[in-house]
């Protein structure tokens, strides 16, 4: 059965010893030209859990995480991050928000001139300048330890493939201990054995640092295996939320045919 915000909050609440959601977002408008992405959409999560987003290409879903970040303006509607509103903020009030987020981009966007381990060490030197120059190796080698990449340190994104390119997109969004994650399609391009180490990866990952995550994706197979929530996106809203049981129990026709297609 589809849910509403409010039912999710009221959820979160429960969870979470009366703590609004971690993240919050509110009948989300935003038009692009005459095309309407988001039509009213609403999503709560809360800390240690994983929302899946669904849908077919253009319905809004990168959007969304674009707009949760900042770094696209909603028309209408609101964001919450830890309850707070993020809407009109300054750029360093905004900045402050952002460190708590890890955002893994849908081609790991490594720089392509600075090496695998300079790649996890760039926020650390950007927002961590606190810790010293060991200190902050020290930090890179155990966060591609976390993804498996120990031993690739040196290596540049050009010598490694799509997949160890994703590990080391996890090992970067993770350097700043975020307590929450986007990540925009993890497995997009991958060869399913590629795919299904990243899906086993973020479940580690979700284990050991319970952060409140959303992924955004077109495989269904990886949403299931990760989230412990999906939600199908249609003309820019949320067509039903729930369990992947409660999609298949669903009489809604595209939720139907999304299932059949996917």
């Amino acid at each position: 059965m589809a849910t509403t915000v409010e039912t999710a909050m009221k959820k979160a609440d429960h969870d979470n010893c009366g703590r609004v959601p971690v993240v919050a977002v509110e009948r989300l408008e935003k038009t692009f030209g005459r095309h309407k992405v988001l039509n009213g959409l609403s999503l709560a999560i809360n800390r240690g859990e994983t929302l899946a987003v669904l849908g077919r290409s253009g319905t809004g879903k990168s959007v969304l995480l674009r707009v949760i970040i900042g770094l696209e303006q909603p028309d209408a509607g609101s964001v919450r991050i830890q309850g707070r509103d993020i809407a009109g903020l300054g750029l360093d009030e905004m900045g402050a928000i952002r460190i708590k987020m890890g955002f893994l981009f849908q081609h790991a966007a490594l720089y392509d001139s600075l090496t695998v381990g300079e790649n996890v060490a760039f926020p650390l030197e950007h927002h961590r300048k606190d810790l010293s120059k060991r200190e902050r190796g020290e930090r890179v080698r155990q966060l591609l330890a976390e993804v498996g990449m120990e031993n690739d340190s040196a290596k540049m994104p050009s010598d490694i493939s799509g997949g160890m390119q994703k590990r080391v997109g996890l090992a970067r969004a993770l350097a700043l201990e975020p307590e929450i994650l986007l990540l925009d399609e993890p497995t997009a391009g991958l060869d399913p054995i590629s795919s299904g180490e990243i899906d086993s990866l973020i479940l580690k990952l979700q284990r050991e640092h319970q952060m409140a995550s959303i992924v955004v994706t077109h495989d269904l197979h990886s949403a299931r295996t990760i989230a412990n929530r999906l939600a199908l996106l249609d003309l820019g809203k949320v067509v039903i939320e729930g369990q992947f049981e409660d999609l298949q129990q669903s009489d809604i026709g595209f939720v139907k045919e999304f299932l059949n297609q996917s």
